[in-house]
């Protein structure tokens, strides 16, 4: 509070009269001007009341600005005279909101670690839980993580533009060290090349950082590990390990305000129209040049999706033959094989399905039969305007953090590739109770619709048996495949975490 000292407000005869735009002239010219003026006494009073009001007109104007600044405080609530008189009626009933932060861990600090994310955007999600977890159990100091810009989406946005970076940092003081640069003089030597960089080794148990890498930190103070996607084991960690993957999944990465805020304006706008299904149509040219997979594709669109396999080095694998890796299960399901599949489940023709997707390969060409039978389809661009998405435009990782937000509270979702938003979405969801999930079986799927397009099956025992298949393929609670010494092929810690998850919990406890 401004406290007002009274003595100040004590003046000399002079200085009254100077305040009052008088010159001092003398006792015989005041002796003539005091009946023409108003008794010292009284004038007194006046400048003290001005004086004092000015004083706390100011103070409050300056408390009101840093409330704006820090957030909400007392003074911020107050109506202001630039607002309109109901917005006091507003605020009688708002409470102060204090921000309790968790303590901060105190432990030694065993060196600093750098982090470069690879891939898209949840493919980094996971890799940025891995890294903190990592962190947090080797006693480091993490560096806000580096999302990756030079990837086939070629993304320009840095960590702050997505997730909320003053969040991820306090939401983790009580379990690890989370700085958004290093200090000055270890920043010093980073800049000029003297860090000790390296790609850790995938799918590692936590003894592997303990024994290899945390040696690495304390000789060279800072370790920058350049490659994250899939560095930590599925299985085999401490309980507490996981459950700090769980927590800075769930929790510390949360979007920024700006993506929430469009996130739920889509979902708003979605639910005014009823229930929704969210569609996570991987059929983009990056998936498609990537896996070979090119069925429905004519003869220019093949070459065009071969020359960008081989344009991209790091797509090891160049010559693939489609219908084989299409039988084995290994490719996302076309448009025209979605609109089979979901027909034969039974799918409401009327229902609104968000395509969760970036530009499908072949244009309206491919879509033709998904919009024939299923004609509500929408999507971010067609629900929101323009100028909505203007500043996230050539941004894919935000374009793809609205799509996760939406995925999330959609009635149903059904991913047509288990890539990897597809494994983040379904693992979020099981953790918000585990939220209906339709996980194709590919494998099966495409033998089904090459039967029933060659007519050795009918439409009855075509949707029958793809509704039989998925009975138990709806994201139900369900313990996590472990296959040890072949950890890709296992279930996906993200996709299942059921150490984070109580009916799980419940479920093997009284197995056991």
């Amino acid at each position: 509070m401004c406290r007002v000292d009274k003595s100040s407000y004590v003046f000399t005869e002079q200085e009254n009269h100077r305040l009052m735009g008088v010159k001092y002239l003398g006792d015989s010219r005041i002796e003539k001007l005091k009946g023409s003026m108003v008794s010292r006494p009284r004038m007194k009073l006046w400048i003290i009341r001005a004086t004092t009001t000015i004083l706390l007109w100011t103070c409050v104007v300056q408390l009101t600005a840093l409330g704006e600044l820090w957030g909400p405080r007392v003074l911020k609530g107050w109506p202001s005279c630039f607002t309109p008189d109901d917005t006091h009626l507003a605020l009688k009933s708002a409470v102060p909101q204090r921000i309790t932060l968790p303590p901060k861990r105190v432990y030694k600090n065993n060196g600093y670690l750098m982090v470069s994310c690879n891939g898209g955007l949840n493919q980094m999600r996971a890799a940025i839980c891995d890294m903190v977890a990592i962190a947090r159990y080797l006693n480091v100091t993490i560096i806000v993580p580096e999302l990756d810009k030079t990837s086939f989406w070629a993304d320009p946005s840095e960590f702050e533009d997505i997730f909320d970076v003053d969040h991820f940092i306090t939401s983790l003081r009580d379990e690890v060290r989370v700085l958004k640069e290093l200090p000055p003089r270890l920043k010093k030597r980073a800049e000029q090349g003297m860090v000790y960089s390296m790609p850790p080794v995938s799918w590692s148990n936590i003894s592997y950082y303990l024994k290899q890498i945390l040696p690495l930190v304390q000789k060279h103070k800072i370790l920058h590990l350049n490659k994250t996607d899939a560095r930590l084991a599925n299985n085999g960690l401490p309980i507490e390990i996981q459950k700090l993957r769980c927590r800075v999944n769930f929790r510390a990465l949360r979007f920024t305000p700006q993506i929430e805020e469009l996130g739920h304006r889509v979902i708003r706008l979605l639910r005014q129209n009823g229930p929704f299904i969210v569609l996570h149509l991987r059929y983009e040219m990056d998936m498609l040049a990537f896996s070979g997979c090119t069925q429905g594709c004519n003869d220019g669109e093949i070459e065009e999706l071969t020359r960008m396999r081989y344009a991209y080095p790091w797509w090891k694998e160049k010559v693939i033959n489609s219908d084989l890796k299409r039988k084995d299960g290994l490719c996302p399901l076309t448009p025209e094989e979605t609109a089979l599949v979901l027909r034969a489940l039974d799918i409401d023709p009327n229902i609104q399905i968000y395509i969760a997707a970036g530009e499908i390969y072949g244009g309206e060409r491919r879509m033709a039969s998904l919009a024939s039978a299923f004609p509500n389809l929408v999507r971010k661009e067609t629900l929101l305007e323009p100028s909505d998405l203007r500043f996230f435009q050539n941004h894919s990782s935000q374009m793809a953090a609205l799509d996760y937000l939406v995925s999330l509270e959609s009635d149903i979702f059904v991913p047509t590739y288990d890539g990897n938003m597809a494994k983040v979405v379904e693992g979020h969801r099981r953790y918000l109770g585990f939220k209906k999930t339709i996980l194709l079986d590919r494998r099966l799927l495409v033998d089904l619709i090459d039967r029933y397009n060659n007519g050795s099956l009918s439409w009855s025992e075509f949707s029958s048996s793809v509704k039989d298949t998925h009975t138990n393929r709806m994201g139900s609670p369900v313990m996590r495949v472990v296959i040890p010494d072949r950890p890709k092929e296992e279930d996906y810690f993200y996709s299942n975490p059921q150490e984070c998850l109580q009916q799980i919990r419940e479920s093997s406890s009284k197995s056991s």
